[in-house]
């Protein structure tokens, strides 16, 4: 997926580091928007960092896989990580990355709509990761 997100340009400045990830249940399209927002994010607040790498993998637990995203970007202040999910809510400047403050509300949504749970780690100029559980698919 993200090489249908990341420019030429900064598919060569950046080091992408991608585990094979096992499929997701759920509305492809929706998904896919999921990925497109986390994907963007780390790319739009990792663009001024020295440090251009992205991590993208997962763990499993019993009943549900838990995806991760993580970058070395702009990170964000921990106290704040309740915010990030609300809709127009912006832990930036507009003049430090552009963005409208709705794609991790969206991307919440999503994972809610799925059953399962996000959740946000940070650290200003250390960079951010995300944590996103999809239930496995029932058994019958």
């Amino acid at each position: 997926k993200y090489d249908e997100i990341a420019t030429e340009e900064e598919k060569q400045a950046f080091e992408f580091n991608i585990s094979k990830l096992p499929p997701a249940v759920g509305d492809e399209n929706l998904l896919g928007q999921l990925w497109q927002n986390l994907i963007g994010n780390a790319l739009k607040y990792s663009s001024k960092s020295e440090n251009k790498r992205i991590e993208i993998g997962y763990r499993e637990n019993n009943d549900e896989v838990i995806y991760y995203i993580k970058d070395e970007g702009a990170g964000f202040n921990p106290k704040y990580k309740d915010k990030l999910f609300g809709v127009f809510q912006r832990l930036h400047k507009d003049n430090e990355f552009e963005g409208t403050g709705v794609g991790l509300a969206v991307v919440q949504r999503i994972v809610h709509r799925h059953g399962g749970e996000i959740r946000a780690e940070g650290e200003v100029n250390k960079g951010a990761a995300f944590y996103f559980s999809i239930p496995r698919a029932k058994k019958s």
